[in-house]
């Protein structure tokens, strides 16, 4: 859990296919309001294309404050690499991995991808690459962020319970 935005995010990568081949979801929620706040899909492995590109869309919307934001994974090659920590180094951002084998350590970003693959994936057929894209982008910034209701924001969508602290905040 996390006290306020920008203090603990999490990520994680998942793969979605199609008749073109894999399509690869790299995703950077806030634990605060449950918010995708970066994401990218990818037809490779590499850093670059997964995770540095996730981390650069939730930098631009949601700017950290140094040395207080930790941002949690597994323990992926991605993540571990010397050009993902360099990113992290350049924002004093701390970061912690799962123990090995261990799927809990990083729930809340597994969980989404249950959601995202039971409530959508699973039940589509993508012909192809672009298909696939259209329908996560749709399914991340339209439903989940801001339709989906949470019981763990207390049946409040993201934006909703995003919109309302910081009304109280103000």
């Amino acid at each position: 859990t996390a006290e306020r935005k920008g203090q603990k995010w999490v990520s994680d990568i998942t793969y979605v296919r199609t008749l073109q081949g894999w399509l690869y979801l790299t995703i950077i929620m806030d634990l605060y309001d449950r918010k995708i706040i970066g994401w990218s899909m990818s037809h490779g492995m590499d850093a670059e294309s997964t995770v540095i590109a996730a981390f650069k869309m939730a930098i631009k919307n949601r700017p950290v404050n140094p040395f207080e934001l930790i941002f949690h994974s597994d323990r992926g090659v991605q993540y571990a690499c010397n050009q993902f920590r360099a990113y992290l180094g350049r924002y004093n951002i701390s970061q912690s991995m799962s123990r090995k084998g261990n799927c809990w350590d990083n729930a809340v970003a597994e969980n989404f991808f249950k959601i995202i693959k039971s409530e959508m994936v699973y039940h589509s057929l993508f012909k192809t690459i672009p298909e696939a894209k259209v329908a996560i982008f749709e399914f991340i910034e339209i439903w989940y962020n801001k339709k989906r209701k949470h019981s763990y924001l207390k049946y409040m969508t993201p934006e909703q319970f995003e919109n309302l602290n910081q009304k109280i905040a103000a």
